[in-house]
This record gives structure tokens, sequence and C-alpha cells, in this order.
């Protein structure tokens, strides 16, 4: 009986020690159910609960969000938000306030966060390079300046969290990929594989972290490194798939963080084609095409892999596409608002989030019946980031 008190005492003391952010959280909410909607033209985010569908409230003051991303803290606690003009703001989820803010860089194009969320970093085109922050207190530990030729720096694209304190991330100007160990930040190690094609523009690491693929907007065709191997090498996939025919314009690249991996497929959007091409990924060899309604932008995969979602650029972006993955076939076409930016699956995936900037609304489908089962009020909404990013490698 007498260790009860003590018990009672450690507890607080836990609890107090958990709560970094100036005091403990009152109400003692998770964070497993929240997310963020960026409002890229007011430079705020709306806090959102995907269990309920509601919004929660609304954090501004985050500068230019155009093209904005954000990862998350391994609670679900903080987001972290990447604008276009540099900044890095952390922001608390439950209290719905800015923690911390730095202008890290001029022009920035999103980041990621170290396996074990002591890291942040963030890739950028101005003046290049990857800067890697202590995700606590935003002090920089890191920097990776990306240089290339006579000493100029290379715009950073495709930066993904990697096993053991390590990042990748492509060179568009260099046509590299480096693989950088931060174990020891002050000392941090980066191997560059040179000569990879030209200008990669987005990359993704596979689920079990094995795979980083990069596309290539100077060529057709992609780069891939197997990072289980001892000396890891870039070699090409799915080069010339489009050889042979003739292009169509390229109205907006496509996103590739969302890549479908499912089963053993990857379901991967064409550049300027009405396609998603399906892979073999114990082959890395194309096995179809998936004829779709335009150039598709985002292809999702649901979490349980049996449906992937498919949304496009101009003219055709108030349509999102629907492919079943065993027949491998468009089976529904939605028009869930004007302008679709962007989508994001719940944990579970029975629901998909739509942001339909030009309606200022977000949708939200049940992904088994395709009905609406809620609309919520946003200005402008383009990206849609939900907490369990926090547990997946690559995001």
């Amino acid at each position: 009986m007498a260790a009860s008190p003590l018990w009672a005492s450690g507890c607080a003391a836990v609890a107090q020690q958990a709560d970094t952010h100036g005091g403990a959280a009152g109400d003692m909410r998770g964070t497993g159910d929240l997310g963020v909607v960026i409002q890229r033209a007011r430079g705020a985010i709306t806090v959102v609960n995907t269990s309920h569908r509601a919004l929660l409230g609304e954090v501004a003051g985050l500068g230019d969000l155009s093209h904005a991303s954000v990862v998350f803290s391994r609670d679900g606690r903080d987001a972290y938000v990447f604008g276009r003009d540099g900044g890095l703001t952390q922001v608390d989820l439950l209290r719905e306030r800015i923690v911390r803010r730095v202008m890290q860089a001029g022009n920035s194009i999103g980041g990621a966060i170290s396996a074990d969320g002591t890291m942040v970093a963030a890739q950028n085109y101005v003046p290049g390079g990857v800067k890697v922050f202590d995700a606590k207190t935003l002090d920089l530990l890191a920097d990776l300046p990306a240089t290339y030729g006579n000493g100029r720096r290379s715009r950073v694209v495709g930066l993904v969290d990697l096993p053991q304190r390590r990042f990748a991330y492509s060179l568009f100007d260099a046509g590299a990929i480096c693989i950088a160990d931060c174990a020891d930040p002050a000392n941090p190690r980066v191997h560059t594989l040179e000569g990879i094609g030209r200008q990669p523009y987005d990359a993704l690491v596979t689920p079990d972290g094995r795979y980083y693929i990069a596309g290539l907007f100077g060529e057709d065709g992609l780069a891939m490194v197997d990072l289980w191997e001892p000396q890891p090498v870039a070699r090409r996939i799915l080069a010339g798939y489009g050889r042979g025919q003739q292009p169509l314009p390229v109205y907006k690249m496509p996103h590739l963080r969302g890549w479908a991996v499912a089963g053993r497929h990857a379901y991967l959007p064409a550049i300027g084609r009405h396609e998603v091409l399906v892979v073999d990924t114990a082959t890395w060899q194309e096995v179809g095409r998936i004829p779709v309604a335009g150039q598709p932008v985002f292809v999702m995969a649901r979490p349980d892999g049996r449906q992937v979602w498919v949304n496009f650029a101009v003219p055709d972006y108030d349509q999102v596409q629907v492919i079943d993955t065993p027949s491998q076939r468009v089976v529904d076409t939605l028009r869930p608002g004007r302008a679709v930016l962007h989508m994001e699956f719940t944990p579970r995936g029975e629901a998909v989030w739509i942001s339909c900037r030009d309606d200022h609304l977000v949708r939200i489908i049940d992904t088994a019946t395709r009905q609406t089962l809620a609309t919520l009020a946003v200005d402008a909404p383009s990206g849609i980031f939900f907490t369990a990013r926090a547990q997946r490698m690559g995001f």
C-alpha cells in the first residue's frame, strides 16, 4: 500500500515530462485520428478529426504553402509543415498552435522525418541541398549542400526517410541519387550515385524500405536503387515505355510520393499519357497499362491494396477514377468537385478525403459504396495529410 503514492507521483512525473510543449494536455485526447488540410492561398492549415469527420481548428501564419507538404512526429502530436518559401513550421495539433518556426531556405519543396523521429530534413531548390534539423528544437544539425560541376548546388527532389537515420534524395540538376547516413549528424556521410538519368523530378521508397525509385523528366524511364545491396547502384527500369509514340503535352507533373504498391504490383502515373502503368515488383517489368480519363497526377492505393484511386491534371481535374486491382480495370468515375488536388485515405481505408479547391470543400467518400459521407467547408483546400503517415516509411 505504501507504494501507491509513489506510483501516482511517478505517473504524474512521466505525464509532465511527456509534454514538451509547455504544459500537460488538458483533455487527454489521442492523435491517431487527426490530420491537417492545407489552405494554400491563406497560408494556413485546418486541423481535422477523421473519426468524427470534423474540422477542429485553424493555424495561420505559415507563409507560402503552395506545394506544401507535411510530416508528423512519431506520437502524431506535431505536424512539420514545409512551405514553398523555405519556412519550416512545427505545429502542435492538440493545442492548434505554432510551436516553432524557422526560415531555412529561399525555396523549398518538402521534407521527411527520420525513422526514429528525432530529425526533420528539408529538401530545397534555393539554395539547393538538404538541411537536417532537430525535431524538438528545429536547431540545424547538418547542411548537405548537394554540389556538382563547378561547385553549383543542385535542386533536390524525392527526399525520403530510410532505416537507421538515413535519407535518400535525388539531384534534379546533377542527375544523381544520394544516400545520406545521419547517424552522427555532425559528420553525415553522403554516398552519391551519379549518371542515373536526366532530371529526376520525384521519387519514392517502397513500403519495405528496399527500393528507391526516381522518375526521370528528361528521359523516358525510371532509375531504381536496391538499398539492400552492400554497394547500392542505380539501374534503369521501364526505359522507353513511351517509345514509338508521340508524347502528349504535360499539364502537371505527377507526384510519385503517392505511387501505389498493391500486392506484387506497382501502379505508376505515365507522364503526359492517359494511362496508369502496372509494374511487377518482382521483375520491375511493365505488365500492363490501364486507360484512364486524363493525365494522372496521384495514383494512390487504398491501404488494403484492393483499389487504386486516380486524379488528373487539367482539363480533367474534376474527375477521380477507381481501379479495381484484381481485374485491373476502372470500375467507377466520380466527379467530387472542381479542381481535385489531393486525396488521403483514412488509416484503414474505409473512406477517402478529397480536396476540391475551386468548390472550397473537402468531400469524404465511402470507398466501398462510393457514396458521400460528409462535405467540409475549407477555403481553397489542397494537400490533405493524416497522422497515420507517422507510422509509414517514406511518408
